[in-house]
């Protein structure tokens, strides 16, 4: 068998369990974060030194960060909590990470790149007005979506960067005394502490965004503290009730049974489980994806069900089958097509010629959910849930290609505020809200607002699919609220549907069962500090989850990275019997922890993961967060090892980490 290069894992035998003004903040030198080898099954091994890395910050000021309008439409909002606010102006600030202060001509390169948009045109401050700085920057431990692009662009035009971020600092001119808050950290007398706090849930998204009131204070977005170890929870000792804390803890959503199981099982064994697997196990028999619910035997008014809901899901295939070669057995259905003329390369050199194709091209199609994310921060959560269908389209079979997407939002209510001059017009409607939606239910303080949800999430979903370049044609959108018996019924925790349509060569339908010593790679973006926990999140009711455990679990997305993973795969599955991979699957929730082992599973083998050579964009990583982290657009693959230089070849020309 070929060695295995970094990023690879190969399958055990058997199974088992404008012009821009710089500002420079000195160097310092920071910690590496330290690798692990984490076996699921014995202790974990020591963690060797971190290795020191310089680490040089400078901060370059950008142009105009909002439009006329949209600085109108802030304003607004900003008035309706803090009526001293006259205005409101927005820039960016882009903070650079790198290991040495760049030479002249780096500098000037850097500038450049960093030169885009409307340019900022300073404006004296009147007199009699304050200035308060608020700058928005991505919460502390995370990567925005721009940062991992600009990033990227900024390394394919030759500069060693390890890091650009940006943020935006919102200048909000005050009425009062002559007094400049900005920079010095003094807090305007003019806004008070509840004010303070509005205006910030104003500006940003507490689900993926921080406020900090000093420009300096974004410098912090680049602490990386040190990895945690591997903890274990002290069943051995503290019994059950130790197991039901940390499931409250860490929101694992354990049900009762299945805290019994495990403590049984870690009985048994003579040992404490690892956060590590007590994770994997949440994540992957979670309501999100064992669906135990739909699975379960029901008994309505005394009565045993002959068949469970997902049982009569079935039973219409079941019943008419005719059409289908796939259906409930991988990650999108397959319906049978027809031949096609396709034009496509043939071979795989760096320049190989292109020729019509006698083919049989099969129908995917593919309809999830993604609502747990788009009820806490609708954009992201909406576009995440747009990525993930499309991954699993892609991720059918030996390889598959997205065509089509529809997206669908069922909400309650939306309590929309009057229209701006409907007083004039129509008092009564104006003033008077309609019967069905008077007296709002309530929502915890976390969850977005329906009307929030609507006015984002569609958005969000779109710009994702544009993004990746692949039309959204179709979708849908309904409220719904009713007092039932008592009770006030509604889509208070929403539903965000994503689907589409695709299409498959018959030959690359099914998934090989692949041999012992076969590698089990990742392809896509890195690991990041992000999506903890969301499949267990997304199994909770609307809300009974802590905040700060939601935060954890809600995504991020880059579509160009899974848009370069995607010519990847399209590659490989235009080379029939040559392709190099022999499975796939995409990494949804529970992130590795769930796509490797399904990977495994599928074909009857065990695996041996070496969590050092997994690709990472942040330092600092515990073995937990490494392995259990939903960060987007990644899939895993079982490759052929004779073929592996050439998939290793296919992802080095589309720039996509494998």
């Amino acid at each position: 068998m070929a060695r295995p290069s970094p990023g690879c894992w190969p399958a055990a035998a058997g199974p088992a369990p404008g012009p821009c003004a710089r500002g420079r903040v000195g160097a310092v030198r920071v910690p590496k974060a330290a690798d692990a080898v984490i076996p699921m099954s014995s202790p974990p091994p020591a963690m060797p030194a971190a290795r020191p890395v310089d680490r040089h910050l400078q901060m370059l000021e950008g142009g105009r960060a909002l439009s006329s309008s949209r600085e109108r439409a802030l304003l607004a909002r900003l008035q309706a909590v803090a009526p001293a606010i006259e205005a409101v102006r927005a820039r960016h600030l882009h903070w650079v990470w790198s290991e040495m202060p760049p030479s002249r001509a780096e500098q000037d390169r850097l500038e450049a790149l960093l030169t885009y948009g409307e340019p900022w045109v300073d404006t004296p401050e009147r007199a009699e007005a304050g200035v308060l700085a608020a700058v928005v920057a991505p919460r502390p431990g995370t990567v925005s979506p721009w940062a991992s692009k600009a990033t990227d662009i900024a390394r394919n035009c030759g500069l060693a960067v390890h890091r650009i971020e940006r943020v935006t600092e919102f200048r909000l001119m005050l009425k009062g005394p002559g007094r400049v808050a900005a920079w010095v950290g003094r807090r305007a007398a003019d806004l008070d502490e509840s004010q303070r706090a509005a205006v910030a849930e104003a500006l940003h998204d507490r689900m993926t965004e921080c406020v900090l009131w000093r420009r300096d204070d974004a410098a912090r977005l680049f602490d990386e503290p040190p990895a945690a170890p591997l903890a274990r929870i002290d069943i051995q000792g503290g019994g059950r009730a130790a197991l039901a804390d940390a499931n409250q803890r860490f929101g694992w959503a354990l049900s009762d049974d299945e805290v019994d199981y495990l403590v049984e099982a870690f009985g048994r064994l003579g040992r404490n489980p690892t956060d590590v697997e007590l994770t994997m196990f949440a994540q992957a028999n979670s309501e999100h994806c064992r669906h135990k619910i739909f699975n379960a035997r029901f008994t309505i008014d005394g009565i045993d069900q002959e068949h469970s809901m997902f049982q009569m899901i079935r039973h219409t295939e079941r019943a008419s089958p005719q059409g289908t070669v796939v259906a409930y057995h991988d990650n999108a259905a397959v319906m049978e097509g027809g031949p096609i003329r396709r034009f496509a390369p043939q071979g795989f050199t760096n320049a190989p010629s292109y020729a019509v194709r006698e083919e049989t091209a099969h129908v995917l199609m593919k309809v999830e959910t993604h609502n747990h994310p788009s009820a806490i921060s609708p954009f992201p959560g909406a576009a995440t849930g747009a990525g993930g269908e499309i991954r699993d389209e892609g991720a059918t079979g030996r390889g598959a290609r997205p065509k089509a997407g529809l997206v669908g939002f069922s909400v309650s209510n939306l309590h929309l505020p009057p229209l701006e001059g409907a007083v004039a017009m129509a008092p009564g409607l104006a003033v008077v809200p309609p019967p069905w939606e008077r007296g709002p239910a309530g929502r915890p303080g976390h969850i977005a607002s329906a009307l929030q949800i609507m006015v984002e999430g569609p958005v969000g979903a779109a710009a994702f699919n544009n993004e990746f370049g692949r039309p959204n044609l179709a979708g849908y959108f309904r409220v719904f609220e009713q007092v039932v018996a008592g009770i006030h019924r509604g889509y208070h925790k929403p539903i965000m549907l994503a689907g589409g349509l695709g299409s498959i060569e018959a030959s690359q339908v099914a998934k090989v069962e692949f041999p012992a010593g076969t590698l089990l790679v990742q392809l896509g973006g890195p690991g990041m500090r992000i999506g903890l926990g969301g499949g267990a999140a997304s199994s909770l009711a609307g809300g009974a989850n802590a905040a700060q455990l939601d935060f954890d679990s809600v995504q991020r997305g880059n579509p160009e990275i899974q848009r370069r993973a995607q010519e990847v795969i399209l590659h490989c599955q235009s080379l029939g019997e040559l392709n190099p991979i022999l499975a796939i699957h995409d990494v949804g929730a529970g992130g590795l922890s769930n796509a490797f082992p399904e990977l495994a599973d599928g074909a009857g083998r065990g695996a041996r993961f070496d969590l050092s050579k997994i690709p990472l964009e942040e330092r600092g990583l515990s073995p937990m967060e490494i392995w259990c982290n939903e960060s987007q657009e990644r899939y895993v693959l079982a490759v052929r090892t004779d073929l592996w230089p050439l998939l290793q070849q296919m992802a080095e020309r589309e720039r996509c980490p494998v």
